[in-house]
Formats: C-alpha cells, sequence, structure tokens
C-alpha cells in the first residue's frame, strides 16, 4: 500500500497509537479509537496491532478499517 494514499499528519515527540488516531481524525474520540484497536481493526506498517500505547514513529503508516472503508495517515515527526 503506497504511502502517498494518505495524508501525513505532523506530531512532536513521541505518540501513543491511540492519540494518533484521535489526532489525525481516523477516530471520533478515545472510546471509539480503544474499539477498534481491540478489534483488531488498525494496522500499523501493515501489521495488525492492537495496543493502544504503541508508539509511533516517523514515517509510520497507520490504517483503521472502518464500515466506511480504509482510512489512514502517515505519522510525521517535526
Amino acid at each position: 500500500m503506497a504511502t502517498s494514499t494518505f495524508p501525513s499528519v505532523t506530531v512532536s515527540g513521541e505518540i501513543k497509537l491511540g492519540q494518533f488516531l484521535k489526532l489525525a481524525g481516523l477516530v471520533e474520540d478515545g472510546a471509539e479509537a480503544r474499539i477498534a484497536i481491540q478489534s483488531g481493526d488498525v494496522t500499523v506498517n501493515g501489521e495488525v496491532e492492537t495496543r493502544r500505547g504503541h508508539r509511533l514513529t516517523d514515517g509510520d503508516v497507520v490504517v483503521v478499517d472502518l464500515p466506511s472503508g480504509a482510512a489512514g495517515a502517515v505519522v510525521s515527526a517535526s
């Protein structure tokens, strides 16, 4: 999957997966992030990630499988 298909979301320092999902607008709130992650609907660099506290790094591609289709974003460290 090409990273250019997803927007870059700039973060300063480290960010956890749950926080990034909210920042990128991929989920509405923390509860939705938790449900999506625990349900196995979130991948980081193509691998299913079930830990909300997973720390993301520059260039990571995060994709959420939503009912409306897949949505994603690329982590861009400032």
